[in-house]
């Protein structure tokens, strides 16, 4: 039996709880409240590594993408924790050192677990000691090469002949090897207190030949790193300053004070400012 008192009630009880349901949220950009991060984010997925990474970028301060100026482009192993970091002081460096605005672009895995930050395989070169699946550095760099590079430069106003790489630990590692293996991929690379070993031997080897002049390598080792660490550094530099047919100016400031990683912005503002002024290095 038709019951309209029924029928009403229920109508009301279903407009009641349409009206309290919360709206849909609105789409959020991360970092979108950070202006001194401010840019864009997107996720990629790589044939050469067979996993994804989460690339944030931070766009200069007066960033206009219809303008013609090309920036820079600083490129961050370990953007989980480098980007933060590194992106939003490269804005006071610009205010404080008079360095160029850049485009900073930080590779994150989206957590520290070692099920989803594999570190240890990407940035790891070959060496006697390491078995082959667990040397990723070759992998690594034909993602940056093949797919990262060429899609942030399509994005954005990116100078292609002013890359520059920074990594820390073993990222400072895979930028040595990067060094070696492909000197002309980055026009600057700055090394924060590598750690080289296992895979020492492959980065002592002959660098391949660039093609081009006016390419810069600084490795930056703090006075309260490891001492192994140290002397892996030292080693290092020992036979590569032996080696004027070395395709890249080769800068090696010392980081008085420096521990192993709280010193990252240290040897980013010197690595950068010695990169950005030839003249006045050493």
């Amino acid at each position: 039996m038709w019951r309209p008192a029924s029928a009403l009630v229920a109508a009301l009880t279903l407009l009641t709880a349409c009206a309290a349901a919360p709206p849909p949220p609105a789409e959020v950009v991360p970092l979108n409240h950070l202006p001194a991060l401010a840019g864009d984010y997107f996720r990629i997925e790589s044939r050469p590594v067979g996993r994804g990474f989460h690339i944030y970028v931070r766009l200069p301060d007066g960033y206009d993408p219809s303008s013609g100026t090309r920036y820079p482009t600083v490129y961050l192993t370990d953007g989980d924790s480098l980007f933060p970091i590194l992106a939003a002081n490269h804005l006071f460096l610009t205010y404080d050192d008079g360095l160029p605005e850049a485009i900073v672009v930080g590779i994150a895995y989206g957590g520290f677990d070692p099920s989803v930050n594999r570190r240890n395989v990407d940035f790891q070169s070959p060496g006697a000691d390491v078995a082959a699946e667990q040397a990723g550095a070759a992998a690594f760099q034909r993602f940056l090469k093949t797919e990262l590079i060429p899609e942030i430069e399509r994005r954005y106003r990116s100078d292609a002949s002013r890359r520059v790489l920074f990594g820390q630990s073993r990222g400072g590692a895979f930028v040595l090897y990067s060094a070696v293996t492909d000197p002309d991929l980055f026009w600057g690379r700055i090394a924060s207190n590598p750690s080289i070993t296992p895979g020492i031997e492959s980065l002592l080897e002959s660098a391949a030949p660039a093609a081009r002049g006016g390419l810069g390598l600084v490795l930056t080792s703090g006075t309260r790193d490891r001492p192994d660490l140290q002397q892996e550094a030292a080693l290092w530099l020992e036979t590569w300053q032996a080696r004027p047919e070395r395709p890249w100016r080769l800068f090696a400031p010392r980081i008085e004070g420096g521990t192993h990683a709280a010193n990252a912005p240290d040897a980013y503002r010197t690595g950068m400012g010695w990169l950005f002024a030839p003249d006045a290095s050493p």
